[in-house]
């Protein structure tokens, strides 16, 4: 293909997953006020959200058209989440063609594990938050009301969604260095003291709220998913007979063993010097070669 009609491939799969996003943004619009509803569900379950005038869940709005927007945002998200097939499959149709066999095989389980992996985070995250928020409001004091704003908390809400559910994508990054060859699952087991000291600090650094039930969760999640990953790795390791080679028990300084067993080589047929050597045959002489006058210019 050339480039040009590679660039009208690109236009007709954008033009299709926009389309679909735009469907998707319908279905959310419908479903934004269930999502928000079940978003609000871990802190309308604390007993200091409920009104005792009215015994509902009360949120504070600061603009007018707060609600409004935000149910535009949620709707977005939802219609990403519902469109997803249509436009991933599109980036997968374009992508596709300039990959090989064993390169389309490993996408093809990359992409069907990363999906329960970030629904995994996204609902260790619903649960960090909904222990986040009463250990938060409760050590304010019964002196103290507390309101929290709508569009504020929903943001939280969903941002720490989203950063668990990437976080929770990291095995994949483990598994893919082990399949393309660059990490082996003893090098990779060598790094946990590193790995879990790594996974502390990212979810002291990336978790919101400064209860530890959050970052404490992260980090021995990530932990776990670490040491599954390892897993896979020696099975994938041994599958591939890596391990085994010649020099692999063999130390730098060593020299390796050589599996030759080379053939016997016979005497060679003895030439006597004192016999005539044949005279090589005369070369014939070129032909001639014409030249004419426009040779010269």
């Amino acid at each position: 293909m050339t480039l040009i009609e590679h660039i009208r491939e690109l236009r007709t799969r954008l033009f299709r997953a926009s389309l679909a996003i735009l469907v998707g943004f319908g279905v959310g619009i419908f479903l934004a006020e269930k999502v928000r509803v079940l978003l609000s569900k871990p802190y309308c379950d604390l007993p200091q959200s409920i009104d005792p005038d009215t015994g509902l869940c009360k949120f504070v709005q600061l603009g007018v058209a707060d609600v409004f927007l935000l149910n535009l945002k949620i709707g977005l998200w939802v219609g990403l989440i519902v469109a997803g097939p249509v436009w991933l499959y599109q980036l997968w149709a374009f992508i596709a063609p300039g990959l090989h066999r064993h390169e389309r095989r490993y996408a093809y389980i990359f992409t069907a594990l990363a999906a329960p992996l970030f629904a995994a985070g996204a609902v260790l995250a619903f649960f960090v938050t909904t222990k986040g928020l009463e250990f938060l409001l409760n050590i304010s004091g019964p002196d103290i009301a507390t309101t929290l704003e709508v569009t504020r908390y929903i943001s939280f809400v969903t941002n720490l969604i989203l950063l668990f559910g990437v976080a929770f994508e990291f095995p994949l990054i483990v598994l893919m260095l082990n399949f393309v060859g660059l990490a082996s699952a003893k090098r990779l087991l060598s790094w946990w003291r590193v790995a879990i000291f790594v996974f502390f600090a990212f979810s002291a650094v990336v978790t919101p709220t400064p209860d530890p039930f959050g970052m404490t969760a992260l980090a021995v999640c990530l932990s776990a998913l670490y040491f599954g990953a390892v897993g896979v790795a020696f099975i994938n390791d041994r599958r591939r007979g890596r391990g085994r080679e010649v020099y692999a028990g063999i130390a730098d300084d060593e020299v390796s063993p050589l599996d030759l067993d080379p053939e016997p080589v016979e005497a060679a047929q003895r030439v006597d010097a004192t016999e005539p050597i044949a005279a090589p045959e005369p070369i014939a002489a070129p032909a001639p070669i014409e030249r004419r006058y426009d040779d010269m210019t």
